[in-house]
Formats: structure tokens, C-alpha cells, sequence
């Protein structure tokens, strides 16, 4: 009777490791192949990268802006953009002035 409950307990404890191996192989495949595995770093680091120069690009415009909008404060606007912006959005010209057509 001994002989037969270690062959009842045999499969079950290989079906066991079994299973247990398969879980680990999984787990190391994403470990290695997954969205934040090993292999994946290189290309967050180089997106991260990608993005901070796109940030810089983007607060360098925003900031550029920034200085436009104050320029153009109905209190204290500047006289020269003011004229720039009524020569080329409305095309006015003073009547001393020659307007030049670009190609």
C-alpha cells in the first residue's frame, strides 16, 4: 500500500513543479520582454530623451509667447509690434511707406 500512495503523490507533486516551473518562465519572459522589462529601457530611455527636448522646444515657444502676450496689453502696448501686427494682419500701410511683395 506504501508503494501505491507514493505513485498517487508522485504526479501530483510533478504537475506541481511543473506548473510552478511554467509560472517562473512566464514571470522571467516579462521580466526580460515586457512593457517595463529589460528590454524595454532602452527604449524608454531613449523616448524620455525624445520628450524632454520636446519639453524644452515647448517652454522655450510658451515662454516667447508670454513675452508677445505683454507686448500686447491694451495698458501699455508696444508701439512698434502694435504697427507691425496692423501692417501685416490688415495689410495698412502708411501713405509715406512702399510695400514690397515678397515672392
Amino acid at each position: 500500500m506504501t508503494r501505491r500512495r507514493s505513485h498517487l503523490r508522485l504526479p501530483r507533486e510533478s504537475l506541481t513543479q511543473t506548473l510552478a516551473l511554467v509560472a517562473l518562465l512566464l514571470l522571467g519572459a516579462v521580466g526580460i520582454a515586457g512593457p517595463s522589462g529589460l528590454l524595454a529601457w532602452g527604449e524608454n530611455a531613449k523616448l524620455l530623451d525624445q520628450r524632454q527636448k520636446e519639453l524644452t522646444k515647448l517652454t522655450l515657444e510658451r515662454d516667447r509667447l508670454k513675452n508677445r502676450l505683454s507686448l500686447l496689453d491694451p495698458r501699455h502696448a508696444d508701439p512698434d509690434l502694435v504697427g507691425e501686427l496692423l501692417r501685416s494682419d490688415l495689410n495698412v500701410a502708411h501713405p509715406d511707406e512702399l510695400v514690397i511683395p515678397r515672392r
